[in-house]
């Protein structure tokens, strides 16, 4: 079964865990999430080279979830991406 990999970059602050609290309740069984800690410099490495500028940030399937590149992440957005559609 085909898996839409959610990567979510967060810095363990209370948005942050609004954020993967959000994506969780969405998520369905087709998709893969995971939480990745910017306080470690590999993923802060990452996040920049993907273009993150801000935390949280959500990708799927590698790309920068929309909703992630302005104000910051929000249902309507992260649905839009996929998140919580099955495949």
């Amino acid at each position: 079964m085909t898996k839409r990999k959610v990567e979510i970059f967060s810095a363990g602050c209370s948005c942050c865990k609004d954020t993967i609290d959000l994506v969780n309740k969405l998520a369905c069984p087709s998709c893969e999430v995971t939480i990745l800690d910017m306080h470690d410099p590999q993923v802060a490495k990452r996040a920049k080279e993907l273009g993150v500028r801000t935390v949280p940030a959500v990708l799927v399937n590698g790309k920068l979830a929309g909703c992630c590149a302005g104000n910051g992440p929000n249902e309507a957005d992260l649905r839009a991406a996929g998140i919580g559609q099955p495949i």
